[in-house]
């Protein structure tokens, strides 16, 4: 934890409204945190200098570009060694139907999340970029029916009285839970 950055309620309040529209004005921020804009363009830039906020990304629907496909390649490359990590993830990284890299421990190195066109797609791109490779020992292939989107990505509450991570206020037993997301069917799903 080393790297964690010291949020207080204001930043936290920011940050939730960031993740759910990033293109929120900075006097739309203001006006919902409750603080003047200037301080909220302070905070916001604070934010990013500390490395809190990465970016800002644009979000694109496979489906409607061509690739309604999406599956979970688990590949298991061996030998395992240092030397072959950096070039292999480079590589993957580079292929346009990737959208997400994992390296993992357990029996699978790397779970990547792909976007095909449709079957012969991912045919294709498992047989041509993965298990051509020589240091690629096996894949598997899990289709993915759908996904949801999960709430902001904020540092865990603290118990007040002993400093420990506390569960969030929503995930305590009594209290309402989060509303839930509506589901994104993965194209091509049922």
């Amino acid at each position: 934890m080393a790297d964690s950055v010291v949020l207080d309620p204001v930043d936290l309040h920011l940050l939730r409204l960031l993740q759910n529209d990033a293109r929120t004005t900075y006097r739309d921020l203001a006006a919902q945190v409750g603080v003047a804009p200037s301080t909220c363009l302070d905070r916001v830039t604070r934010l990013r200098r500390a490395g809190v906020i990465l970016g800002h990304q644009l979000r694109l629907d496979p489906a409607k570009l061509g690739r309604g496909l999406e599956a979970l390649l688990s590949v298991q490359v061996r030998p395992h060694r240092r030397e072959l990590v950096g070039p292999f993830v480079d590589r993957i990284r580079a292929l346009p139907e990737s959208r997400t890299v994992f390296h993992l421990t357990g029996p699978d190195d790397y779970l990547v999340h792909v976007a095909v066109a449709d079957m012969a797609d991912l045919q294709r791109l498992v047989l041509d970029e993965f298990t051509s490779q020589r240091e690629v020992a096996r894949v598997e292939t899990r289709l993915i029916f759908q996904q949801w989107d999960c709430g902001p990505l904020l540092p865990p509450r603290r118990d007040a009285h002993t400093g420990q991570p506390s569960a969030e206020p929503s995930l305590r037993p009594g209290r309402a839970p989060v509303p839930e997301q509506p589901a994104r069917p993965a194209a091509g799903a049922g």
